[in-house]
């Protein structure tokens, strides 16, 4: 598909400027004196119109029409789009690395919606952060954290870090396992949304404004409960409902399996972001 021509690029880019400021507007002005659920339909409202301007559609799949109480959204991590399809569908607090709050403009935004940042390589940092993720559960907050530990280009799903499931367990939530996939708009893979290498947060979104048309695909699982399992077997189990999701979905397949890519070693593997710290599960 042909990249869409320069003047539709900066005028994505104006209006995505100007919606990001009407967005520090409400976050500065508003957000402190509404309820988390007036909060989350403003969410949902504003990350929709986002993804409109970025001419990114959002399909979900399966989508529960009513939530439990306390649920922990856990998904495969592509691009930093995630966050808003999360919130788009399912809008509630989102677990992100500490780097995204130093971005300019999008940081402070993202931050002042009551992100959850997390420090790469502090193992102190990840138990307090796993504490306010189970303490944002057990208020009736849906919490989204990606557990890969790594971006992947969306074709398949590296091992979740069972850490990362420990709040559910805490809080007595469900597990909500989604595959976020990207495709062209007409079912096509597209790596066009994908966070990977040395990329850059700009060079990133020109990327993707640059494109004539992205659609992010939402595929729900069953509800795994947290109850009774140890962090460990629901992160195995969530890995496998996301990894199989993601295998039947056109827009890509796992290494190895039947037309998808083959496997490839390890020292061939592409480089990826690390949104959250490597540590022992």
């Amino acid at each position: 598909m042909s990249p869409s021509p320069l003047a539709v690029r900066l005028l994505r880019l104006a209006r995505l400027a100007a919606h990001v400021a009407r967005g520090l507007a409400i976050v500065t002005f508003r957000f402190p004196r509404l309820t988390a659920k007036q909060q989350d339909r403003i969410l949902e409202r504003w990350s929709r119109k986002l993804l409109a301007i970025l001419s990114v559609r959002v399909r979900p799949h399966n989508a529960p029409h009513a939530w439990p109480e306390r649920t922990l959204v856990v998904t495969n991590h592509v691009s930093w789009l995630a966050i808003f399809a999360a919130y788009a569908v399912a809008p509630g607090l989102f677990v992100a690395k500490s780097e995204i709050a130093g971005w300019p403009v999008l940081g402070r935004l993202v931050a002042g919606v009551g992100t959850l940042f997390i420090e790469r390589g502090r193992n102190s940092h990840a138990r307090r952060t796993n504490e306010r993720i189970a303490a944002a559960l057990a208020s009736g907050r849906r919490v989204a954290v990606c557990p890969e530990g790594t971006t992947t280009d969306g074709r398949h799903v590296k091992r979740f870090h069972a850490a990362l499931l420990q709040p559910a367990i805490d809080a007595g939530a469900a597990v909500q396992p989604v595959a976020l996939a990207y495709t062209d708009g007409h079912g096509a893979f597209s790596e066009a949304a994908a966070y990977v290498d040395d990329m850059s947060f700009m060079a990133s979104l020109w990327r993707i404004v640059s494109t004539r048309r992205l659609e992010v695909e939402l595929r729900f699982a069953p509800q795994i409960a947290a109850s009774g399992a140890t962090r460990r077997e629901l992160s195995a189990a969530a890995h496998e409902a996301v990894a199989q999701m993601l295998a039947a979905s056109p827009a890509g397949t796992r290494p190895g399996t039947a037309g998808g890519p083959p496997a490839a070693p390890p020292r061939a593997a592409r480089p990826t972001r690390t949104p959250y710290p490597a540590r022992a599960d």
